[in-house]
């Protein structure tokens, strides 16, 4: 007897229709799976007996083959489970009549019968529904996260016999749909604008770099505060949109670090590697091609900290991500591309000691061991960086200070203000903020006058700019002009995003 099951299984972000056929006939009781299975795939049929058999259904003691097609493609995790095992019992009569023909089965079992969760469902179900798909199976552990997804009916079960119930006829209510707000809900967080003191300019160029996804490195001796304001920066960031939070939902999914309660990522990501971090683990590979940090932080902010630290060879692999918003990863059998459209955040020390430069510290470096250190970060590398800025110590006067600081919820609102702007700007553009303009949205955007085409032509003769950063320059002075609600941009608005590369000649 053949039965065929539809199921899905995903490549990268990507998922693409899996028809499992089995087929149960005389001859030498034994399971042979063919298809290009991987070894989790191909154990499948270990748990597949142990769990039909331990859910007190019937299992054929004949010869069974599963075929997974497409053939030539490479099968990856348990996903497989349940239509497996669903299509043997519909081979031994265990289940009736056709409904099961209408439904993408998705899951992994355990041995005693239950549905185990598995990575990727949210990707996986919108992919199925791209290709006309509409009733879905999945195990009770990823409800929530089908439950966001509107125009299909998934239901959700706990073990193998629920399953094979509902499809004899038992009845059962498909997930309750979810909407995104009621996740939203209020946010907290770690650090605010409000308990840095001092500062004034790095938390200007903070504000100017998140309104409009700017990249930004912070310089200064230890103890100065950056890693705390690199920790406020989520707390002046924008709300996601719906459509980001399934962005970034789909990327946690597949990489395993979705929170299965909420089932969806409804604040935006902020991921700090270690600075021993590989280059597989920052870019994403191995032997499965997952999602890396920067995909990881797709819509968020990357930060590293005491960016000299890391491997330059790892470093200089930002700059294709940096600049195309997208990282591809490819393999032996097959080449996925994942997202990375990140805010980079980045903070250093000068020098090896922390002081060089400072105001307040004595340097005990050489001259040899400043460029040693430094040379970790190279020219293109930086050139990929919107502002670069020097935290300074505070004076004790200011540390101790009773003054109060503006809140990072001020500064949100103008930022909101800010990104506003961009969206009504960029409609149907394909683009969310100003860094992510293309030649043709410069040239029309960041037109400056007179005044302002001689002082850009100033700094890039004294500077010694390059062309990528005079573009980078007048998307950071568009950026400011939103700030102030100004239509052009003004000659001022070119100085300030002039002064936040000041420091690059330090570095290179």
């Amino acid at each position: 007897m053949l039965a065929r099951v539809k199921s899905y299984a995903l490549e990268g972000l990507e998922g693409y229709a899996v028809d499992v056929e089995v087929d149960v006939a005389g001859g030498v009781p034994g399971v042979e799976t063919v298809g290009l299975a991987s070894t989790a795939t191909k154990e499948s049929k270990e748990r597949v007996r142990a769990a039909v058999k331990n859910s007190g259904l019937p299992y054929p003691v004949r010869r069974i083959t599963v075929n997974l097609a497409p053939a030539d493609t490479k099968k990856e995790g348990a996903s497989l489970d349940l239509p497996i095992a669903v299509g043997i019992l519909v081979c031994a009569e265990a289940v009736t009549g056709r409904l099961y023909k209408e439904f993408v089965m998705l899951g992994e079992l355990a041995l005693n019968g239950e549905i185990r969760h598995i990575n990727g469902v949210m990707p996986l179900l919108i992919s199925a529904m791209q290709q006309g798909e509409r009733k879905f199976i999945v195990p009770r552990a990823n409800a929530a996260e089908a439950g966001f997804i509107e125009g299909v009916d998934v239901y959700a079960f706990d073990t193998l016999r629920e399953v094979v119930d509902f499809l004899n006829g038992a009845p059962a209510e498909p997930v309750p749909k979810r909407g995104f707000e009621t996740v939203r809900g209020e946010r907290s967080y770690d650090a605010d604008l409000a308990d840095v003191k001092g500062q004034a300019v790095a938390k200007r160029a903070l504000e100017i770099a998140v309104a409009g996804g700017h990249n930004v490195l912070m310089s200064g001796p230890p103890g100065a505060g950056k890693t705390m304001l690199a920790k406020c920066v989520p707390s002046i960031m924008p709300d996601m949109t719906f459509d980001e939070a399934v962005e970034v939902t789909k990327i946690h999914s597949v990489a395993g670090i979705l929170d299965g309660r909420e089932g969806i990522v409804a604040v935006r990501p902020f991921r700090t590697p270690h600075h021993t971090v590989t280059v597989p683990a920052l870019i994403g590979g191995g032997a499965k091609a997952r999602p890396g940090e920067v995909s990881l932080a797709h819509n968020g902010v990357l930060f590293l900290d005491e960016m000299p630290e890391y491997s330059r060879h790892a470093l200089e692999t930002l700059r294709q991500p940096l600049e195309d918003k997208r990282v591809s990863v490819a393999r032996v059998m097959h080449s996925v591309e994942y997202p990375a459209n990140f805010m980079l955040v980045a903070s250093m020390n000068p020098c090896p000691c922390g002081n060089y430069g400072s105001r307040t510290q004595t340097c005990r470096c050489t001259a040899a061991q400043i460029h040693s250190y430094l040379s970790k970060l190279s020219g293109p590398l930086l050139d990929r960086i919107d502002l670069m800025i020097e935290v300074d110590g505070v004076e004790y006067a200011e540390l101790r200070g009773g003054g109060a600081s503006e809140s990072s919820a001020a500064v949100r609102e103008r930022v909101e203000r800010a990104r506003a702007v961009q969206r009504e700007r960029f409609a149907g553009r394909g683009i969310a903020t100003n860094s992510q303009m293309g030649a043709a949205d410069i040239a029309k955007w960041c037109a400056v006058d007179e005044n302002g085409e001689r002082l850009l032509k100033k700094a890039f003769e004294k500077m010694g700019l390059t062309a990528r950063a005079t573009t980078r320059i007048l998307k950071v002075a568009r950026t400011i002009a939103d700030l102030a609600g100004a239509e052009n941009i003004l000659p001022v608005h070119l100085a300030e995003a002039i002064q936040y590369r000041n420091t690059e000649r330090k570095y290179i």
